[in-house]
């Protein structure tokens, strides 16, 4: 363990101490929110990102050791295991290392070299491979028996175990993998006659691209083509100069051996060292690919969950439609149901008058404070026409994305929420949620159904769902969640809870009602310490009589707070609202074995600002009226659009008709980006330049670069 603490301490640039605390937390179990904001002190301050990679390494070093146990063990049962091999061994951290050492002694399928040595022929090889012998076709007569019918026979399978022997040295290896990092060239061809089913990758029909500059996302696109069956792909380098290379490691002579082994030494290239090599690479190059589009999809995700809420407010909610009309839905201040219907406002029905008579007495009737568009059909002309009418106040409009709505609204979450309602209803409930709180509503979807990622179902799965999981858990914590509204499956997301806990929490709240104090939470069926201690800090309680009971200091600091308030001379309450009051505290005076400073500050910082939201403010936006369809569209316009998705090489921006336009990273700013998320945010409002329409491909090349953006 101490070993680990090392190698991950020089491995991510942070002290030793931070590591072993770090993971003696996490083997508690500790979770990664509430490591990295209640024990500052321990960490020495580390972000849940770096903690995450704290854990992951260590898990990584832990697999790496169960495979050298694995690897010790045949090699020393067959006999060859050396304390210096063994030593070796046990000094390799490096996965690819560790496998080129384990290669010569891992157990093989019956090779053409295995065969050759069954045929007694290795020590003919050994014989060739000292490169003394110059007329080695005499010596290879002594082999011709039994199952070694002539002289070629024996050269042959000579070369073969040389050619084995050959792809399993070391140098060797290495000094391929380091041709092909520099060098590696990426090809892709159309598979002949398959140019039609393909035309959606016609841009990779026939590139030639250097490995270590392809993009991710071109590279995934590449490779999803190759798996349909669509795409010739192959990674090849200057495989004569990397013989030659070889050549000058291996022959030391030119006689009749030496020829033998050159020619070893191309079999072995051609047939097992290349092949080896371009499948180690095309599987990095795909593991770099994946983490890059995992890594946007996390941001992406990460910035669409924290995004702006409307708070608690009544809202009316729209799921536009034509044909079969538009489902409103009216909801209380905590997003409960109280009335849905349909209106028909647009062809081919046309109720217009009706529509609108309805729509008023609904606003009116359940006292509608803002109003929620769904983006997807209808969608403009729905927000026209509400936009339209005169209410008896003034209420807001919001066009909402409804990307993944109608996942929710088929699944299991939904069904619970709404028995007695069909997938309409349901869908309209979640885009006025999602307007209202948009991560307490995106919590019960798939992220791969929120659509802000790309080539989410080419990337490791596994890895993806391992991302995208622990973001939504480090979001739900950074906010925190009211413990009297929260749903069950946004509890889940809390640390220290899961399922079972959050559905027990939500139980008791049924009935119990209302929880008055943090401290009730004990009394939850199966709460015990541990998970109190974890999810207490993220537990919000508005009208607690404990004024600390709605903010994030954690329960087991209540006591600083209250000596703060005693030194004073005043009440916690009087400590919170006095703004001066708070700027007498000396926090040096309040430090301890088990509370620092960087504790004592985010306590101060919490008194200043209780229960606040860390999420922005949502602001009204609107699209550019005379803009309906790309057919509307002219170079050199400029428009308001909404951020709707952003890849490595740019940003899609919804500009109010069906197809998003692409903002290129080059394209972003004035000043050379290297990563989208340096300018633009998902749902972020910017002004956009038309530069180009392709009306065949229905494309929309867009720029932000002399745009002034309000």
């Amino acid at each position: 363990m101490e070993l680990f603490h090392q190698l991950i301490s020089d491995r991510l640039s942070i002290s030793k101490n931070q590591v072993k605390n770090t993971l003696t937390l996490l083997n508690d179990g500790s979770t990664i929110p509430f490591i990295s904001r209640y024990r500052k002190e321990a960490t020495g301050g580390l972000d849940e990102v770096k903690i995450g990679e704290i854990k992951e390494l260590n898990d990584k070093y832990c697999e790496i050791s169960k495979r050298k146990d694995t690897i010790l063990s045949t090699i020393e049962e067959q006999g060859k295991l050396t304390e210096e091999l063994k030593q070796r061994i046990n000094e390799t951290w490096d996965a690819t290392v560790l496998e080129d050492i384990y290669l010569p002694y891992k157990p093989k399928r019956k090779t053409r070299a295995e065969a050759a040595r069954q045929k007694g022929l290795e020590p003919l090889a050994l014989l060739m491979m000292l490169q003394r012998e110059n007329n080695i076709t005499d010596k290879a007569r002594l082999y011709v028996k039994g199952e070694v019918k002539s002289v070629e026979d024996a050269l042959k399978g000579a070369r073969d175990i040389i050619a084995e022997q050959i792809n399993e040295d070391e140098r060797v290896r290495n000094l391929i993998r380091n041709q092909f990092s520099r060098q590696a060239i990426l090809t892709a061809k159309v598979i002949k006659g398959k140019e039609e089913e393909a035309v959606k990758y016609r841009d990779y029909f026939d590139i030639t691209d250097s490995l270590k500059r392809c993009t991710s996302h071109r590279l995934l696109a590449i490779r999803r083509a190759e798996s349909e069956g669509l795409l010739k792909v192959s990674i090849d380098i200057d495989s004569e100069e990397c013989i030659s290379k070889i050549e000058r490691l291996i022959i030391r002579n030119n006689n009749e051996s030496s020829k033998q082994v050159s020619e070893a030494i191309l079999d072995g290239y051609k047939r097992l060292l290349k092949p080896s090599i371009e499948t180690e690479f095309a599987s990095l190059s795909k593991e770099k690919a994946d983490d890059e589009a995992i890594r946007v999809f996390v941001e992406n995700l990460r910035q669409l969950l924290l995004a702006p809420p409307l708070g608690q407010k009544r809202v009316l909610a729209i799921d536009p439609g034509f044909r079969t009309g538009c489902k409103v839905v009216c909801l209380d201040e905590q997003g409960n149901l109280l009335h849905n219907e349909n209106i028909y406002p647009h062809p081919p029905v046309n109720k217009v008058s009706e529509a609108a008579s309805k729509l008023r007495k609904m606003v009116e009737a359940y006292n509608i404070q803002a109003i929620a568009i769904g983006n997807g059909t209808a969608s403009r002309e729905t927000e026209s026409f509400v936009t339209n009418q005169q209410f008896n106040r003034a209420i807001q409009v919001f066009v909402v994305s409804e990307q993944g709505a109608s996942i929710y609204s088929a699944s299991k979450i939904a069904r619970e929420e709404f028995p007695d309602y069909d997938v309409t209803v349901r869908g309209a409930v979640s885009i006025g949620r999602r307007l209202m709180d948009p991560l307490a509503e995106l919590v019960k979807i798939d992220p791969k159904s929120i659509g802000v990622g790309q080539y989410q179902h080419d990337v490791d799965q596994t890895k993806l769902k391992k991302s995208l999981d622990q973001t939504v858990e480090n979001c739900v914590n950074q906010v925190g969640v009211n413990l009297n509204t929260a749903s069950s499956h946004l509890l889940t997301y809390i640390s220290g809870l899961g399922p079972q806990l959050a559905q027990n929490i939500v139980n008791y709240r049924a009935n119990n009602g209302a929880f008055a104090s943090r401290k009730e939470i004990l009394k939850v069926p199966r709460m015990g310490a541990k998970a109190f201690e974890q999810c207490a800090g993220f537990l919000r309680i508005p009208d607690a009589s404990n004024p600390l009971d709605n903010t994030a200091v954690h329960p087991e600091s209540y006591h600083v707070v209250e000596q703060m308030a005693k030194d004073m001379q005043c009440k916690v309450t009087d400590l919170i609202a006095d703004k001066e009051l708070r700027a007498k505290v000396d926090i040096n005076k309040y430090v301890s074995p088990t509370i620092g400073i960087p504790t004592l500050k985010d306590i101060m910082s919490e008194l200043d600002k209780p229960g606040r939201d860390p999420r922005k403010t949502i602001k009204v936006f609107e699209f550019d009226k005379s803009v309906r369809t790309i057919n509307d569209l002219r170079e050199g316009m400029i428009l308001p659009g909404i951020v709707g998705n952003i890849t490595n090489f740019g940003a899609f921006v919804d500009i109010g008709i069906k197809e998003n336009g692409l903002v290129h990273l080059s394209q972003l700013a004035d000043r050379f980006i290297s990563d989208p998320s340096e300018v633009v945010s998902i749902h972020q409002y910017v002004m956009v330049k038309v530069m180009d329409v392709d009306m065949d491909r229905k494309r929309i090349q867009l720029t932000m670069k002399g745009v002034e953006q309000s």
